[in-house]
This record gives structure tokens, sequence and C-alpha cells, in this order.
């Protein structure tokens, strides 16, 4: 999750420094990277970052990686038609792939990040928000969350 949120601010940046349209380029290249370089992050801290071996829903991983991809034409097709609509709909896509995580990691933290994720979507696209407001608000949802997983999990771990 704290990967994602880097691809997520660089693209705020992209989208404020130079173009949205360039932050979208890097929301989709960045995005290709976040589970090889999570599956490393979690190494070098120790943590298995998968799923549990034998989980009967591990298939259900796979499925949702390939959701996601299927969706990315839509959320660019939305941006062709305002630009602003972009990240918005990258926040559901991203969200409804959080609730599949609470179901396959059986941990409710995952659901409530999906909702904020949706509820975000909501609110930037009701406002007409500037692109690099949705890729920042994802952006800090993420790093929000991963922070407080990441505490809970060190107490858990500690104790």
């Amino acid at each position: 999750m704290l990967i994602s949120a880097l691809v997520w601010f660089g693209a705020g940046m992209v989208s404020l420094l130079i173009s949205p349209g360039r932050a979208i380029w890097i929301l989709f290249i960045g995005g290709m990277f976040i589970h090889p370089a999570s599956m490393l992050f979690c190494r070098a801290i120790g943590r298995p970052g998968k799923h549990a071996s034998g989980n009967p829903l591990g298939a259900l991983a796979l499925a949702s990686t390939f959701w996601l991809i299927f969706s990315l034409p839509l959320a660019y097709a939305a941006s062709l038609v305002r630009i602003e609509w972009f990240f918005p709909a990258m926040l559901l896509v991203i969200g409804g792939r959080y609730l599949t995580f609470s179901t396959i990691f059986g941990t409710r933290i995952y659901w409530v990040c999906g909702m904020a994720l949706a509820i975000a979507s909501y609110a930037l696209a009701a406002a007409h928000a500037a692109p690099e407001l949705g890729a920042f608000g994802g952006s800090a949802i993420e790093a929000s969350f991963a922070a407080f997983i990441f505490i809970v999990t060190r107490r858990e771990t500690a104790a």
C-alpha cells in the first residue's frame, strides 16, 4: 500500500508540474511496478507480503488483477471526456480491489480503505477537483492506511 501511495504521489507531482495527461501515464506505468516493488519492500522489512500458502481465496488475487487491468481502458476513456475524471475513476477501481483484499487476507482494514477511496472518488468528481487533487488524495489515503497497518502489525508481532 505504501508503494502504491508513492506511485499516486508521483502522478500527482507530474500532474501539478507537467500535465495531467502525463500523470495518467505515470500511474499506468508506475502501477506495473507496484507488486514487484512491494514484494521487495516486504522482504526487506521481514514480512511475507502475500496471502498464506493454501489460502483457497488466493486465486481471487489474480482474478482481481485482471479486473483491474480490464478497468484501465474505462478510466482512460473517462479522461478523454474530462481529464478530471481519470483519478476518481482509478480511485474506484483501486478501492474495489482493496475490498477484494479484505476477503483474501481476512483483514477488515482493507474494506475501510476501499470505502475511503470510493468516498474520495465521489467527492472529487462532485467537486470537479483538479486531477492532481485526485492523485494526491489517493496517495494520502493509501499512505495513511499503510502507516496504520504498519503500526498495528508491529504491535502484534512485538506482543
